[in-house]
C-alpha cells in the first residue's frame, strides 16, 4: 500500500498527458501518441519539475512500464505468420539494420556522438521506431533525456518518409496494380508503426488497392520487430563485458547481471500468442494487449518528456539529426537496392 502511495502521484500525471495524447494519436496517425507524448511532457517541463513526491512515478513510469510495454508487444506477434510470410523480405531486413548500425557505429566514432543516442538512433531507425528504442533504452541504462533525442530524431525522419515516399514510388516505377513491392519497401524502410501504417495506407488510396500495401507493410515490419531479441541480446553481453573492463574492485560481471528479463517475457508472450493462435484461439484476443502495449509506450514517453531538458534537447541536436538523416538514407537506399536484386521492384 505505501508503494502505491509513493508511485500513484507521478503515475497520475503520466496518465493525465498519456490519456489525451492517445486520442490525438488516433486523429494524427502520422505523428502518433508516443511523440505527442513526449513532446506534452517536454512542454509541461518547461514551466514545473517533478519534486520528491512525484518524481518516483515519473521514473517508474519512465522505466518500468516501459519495460512492461515491451513485454506485452509481445502478444501482437505470431510468429508462424510472420516467419511464414517475412522469408521474402527477411534479406532485406538483415542488410537494413546491419546498415543502419554501421552507420551509427562509424559515425559515433567519427563524430564523437554520444555512444548511447548513436546505438538508439542506429537501433530505432533500423527495427521499429520507439518500439525498439523502449527495448533498447534500459539494456543501455540510456537516460531520459537520450531517449528523447533519439525518439524526436526517429520522429522526424518518419514524418518526412510518409509525406514523401508514397510521391517517390511512383517516381521510381513501383507495380501501381499491386500493393506488394511498396508495402515491402515501406515496411522495411520506415521504422515507426504509425508512419508505416500511413505511408502503405497513402499508397493503398492512391491506387485503390484496399488493404494490400498496408497488410504486406505491417506484416513486414512486425518481422523487423523480432530483430529485438537479438539486438537487445548483444547489447545486453557489450553492457556486462563493459562493466567488467570498468570494474576497480576485481568483482566479475556476466551477461546473467545484465540480462534484460523484459526481452524473455517479450519472448514468452510471442510464444504465447503463437500457440493459441495455431490452437484457434481468435488473433483478436489478444488486441485489448496490444492496445495496451500502445497506451504503456504513450505514458513511458510522456514521463521522458517531464524529466526532459528542451533546452539542452535542442543544443545538443545537431549531430544526432545527421546521424539519424545518414541512417534512413542507409536504410532507405539498401531496401530499394535490395528489391531490385531480388527482382520484388
Amino acid at each position: 500500500m505505501k508503494t502505491v502511495k509513493k508511485f500513484a502521484p507521478g503515475l497520475v500525471v503520466c496518465l493525465a498527458i498519456a490519456i489525451p495524447s492517445w486520442f490525438l494519436g488516433k486523429l494524427f496517425p502520422i505523428i502518433g501518441g508516443p511523440v505527442i507524448a513526449i513532446l506534452a511532457g517536454m512542454l509541461v517541463a518547461l514551466f514545473w519539475t517533478p519534486n520528491d513526491t512525484f518524481k518516483p512515478g515519473v521514473t517508474f513510469t519512465s522505466k518500468k512500464i516501459l519495460q512492461y510495454a515491451v513485454i506485452l508487444l509481445g502478444f501482437g506477434l505470431n510468429l508462424s505468420v510472420i516467419l511464414e510470410t517475412g522469408k521474402q523480405s527477411l534479406p532485406i531486413i538483415i542488410c537494413t539494420i546491419a546498415t543502419s548500425l554501421l552507420i551509427a557505429y562509424v559515425l559515433h566514432k567519427v563524430m564523437h556522438i554520444d555512444s548511447n543516442i548513436s546505438t538508439l538512433i542506429g537501433v530505432g531507425s533500423s527495427i521499429c521506431g520507439g518500439s525498439a528504442v523502449a527495448a533498447t533504452a534500459p539494456v543501455i541504462e540510456a537516460d531520459d533525456e537520450e531517449v528523447a533525442q533519439a525518439i524526436s530524431v526517429i520522429f522526424f525522419f518518419n514524418v518526412i518518409a510518409a509525406l514523401i515516399f508514397p510521391v517517390m514510388g511512383r517516381f521510381l516505377g513501383f507495380d501501381t496494380t499491386s500493393g506488394e513491392a511498396f508495402g515491402i519497401f515501406a515496411g522495411t524502410a520506415v521504422n515507426d508503426t504509425s508512419s508505416v501504417t500511413a505511408t502503405a495506407s497513402t499508397w493503398d488510396s492512391m491506387w485503390n488497392l484496399g488493404s494490400q500495401t498496408l497488410d504486406k507493410a505491417v506484416t513486414v515490419k512486425l518481422t523487423r520487430t523480432l530483430a529485438i531479441i537479438p539486438i537487445t541480446l548483444v547489447l545486453a553481453l557489450i553492457q556486462a563485458k563493459k562493466k567488467k573492463t570498468e570494474d576497480k574492485t576485481g568483482n566479475s560481471f556476466s551477461l546473467k547481471s545484465v540480462f534484460p528479463m523484459f526481452i524473455l517475457w517479450f519472448i514468452v508472450a510471442s510464444i504465447i500468442t503463437t500457440v493459441c493462435i495455431s490452437l484457434g484461439v481468435e488473433a483478436s484476443v489478444f488486441s485489448p494487449l496490444k492496445d495496451l502495449s500502445k497506451f504503456f509506450i504513450i505514458m513511458a514517453m510522456a514521463a521522458i518528456g517531464l524529466g526532459t531538458n528542451v533546452v539542452k534537447l535542442i543544443k545538443n541536436g545537431g549531430k544526432p539529426i545527421l546521424l539519424g538523416a545518414c541512417c534512413w538514407a542507409g536504410v532507405t537506399g539498401v531496401s530499394l537496392v535490395m528489391q531490385h536484386l531480388l527482382h520484388l521492384w
